[in-house]
């Protein structure tokens, strides 16, 4: 059983094609600047680091303290226990594109869906940047390929609208039997599964405490991990797309949650 069947218990489940149809319904649309390429590109600082440090002058700096999706207990609670690797894999019989198209489609849904709880509490009072931990901000680029400083509401909102898009477009993600995923499809779904993950990213820096207030942090990492271990067997994000999680991914991997490479 798929873990999504336990992350979307009662919300209903329907065929791909028909998610996709009330997804597009359903989701916003906002005036995106720039071409689409756009969406797939942004630049980030360098972390900051987070040990201890002597400045020029001598003066000792205190450790910068850990945020807390890394503290214990929250960075080993689960919702699921051991390793996710038995359900990434692809399994017999079922044509690549199609099982690489269910799961991004399936991340997406859930994604979009805890971003709408959340999304009250991510307003660009709140998160005037798409940050991602200490040094990290995620910019636009606009049609003249200008970098943007958003606030993360307002460039999630344009992701998920893009990925809508993307996910309900017949020659990137056909539906129809016998009709062939695109030689750009790989391409398309690792722009996807990169712009997804920034999302995660902001998430956990700026509102893991109200998943915590909210008791959801067990669900939260299993989603988290889950969609880690289908990139990773699928190589569908870079080590240095990772970045920002790097600390939380080395956890799940040293608790076993990817199984053995």
């Amino acid at each position: 059983m798929s873990f999504f069947n336990n992350f979307g218990r009662g919300f209903g489940r329907s065929s791909r094609k028909k998610q996709q149809q009330q997804q597009q319904q359903q989701t916003p649309q906002p005036s995106v600047p720039g071409p689409p390429q756009a969406l797939l590109r942004g630049s980030s600082g360098t972390s900051a680091a987070s040990s201890s440090s002597v400045s020029s002058s001598g003066h000792h700096h205190p450790p910068v303290p850990k945020p807390l999706f890394l503290a214990q207990p929250f960075v080993r609670t689960a919702l699921v226990k051991g390793s996710f690797k038995t359900i990434v894999v692809l399994p017999k019989y079922v044509e690549p594109g199609e099982w690489f198209a269910l799961n991004a489609f399936e991340f997406f849904t859930y994604l979009n869906m805890v971003y709408g709880i959340l999304s009250e509490f991510c307003t660009p009072k709140t998160c005037p940047s798409m940050s991602a931990g200490p040094g990290i901000d995620y910019t636009w680029l606009d049609m003249s390929k200008k970098q943007m400083r958003l606030p993360a509401s307002t460039y999630i909102d344009y992701v998920l609208t893009w990925t809508s898009n993307k996910l309900s477009d017949q020659t990137l993600f056909p539906t129809k039997a016998g009709v062939p995923f695109p030689a750009s499809f790989p391409s398309t779904l690792q722009s996807i599964f990169k712009q997804m993950f920034r999302i995660f990213a902001h998430i956990y820096y700026n509102h893991f405490e109200i998943i915590v207030h909210l008791s959801f942090e067990a669900h939260w990492n299993s989603f988290f991990a889950h969609f880690i271990s289908f990139s990773k067997e699928f190589d569908l994000l870079d080590r240095r797309d990772t970045e920002p999680l790097r600390e939380l991914i080395e956890s799940f991997e040293a608790q076993g949650k990817f199984g053995r490479s």
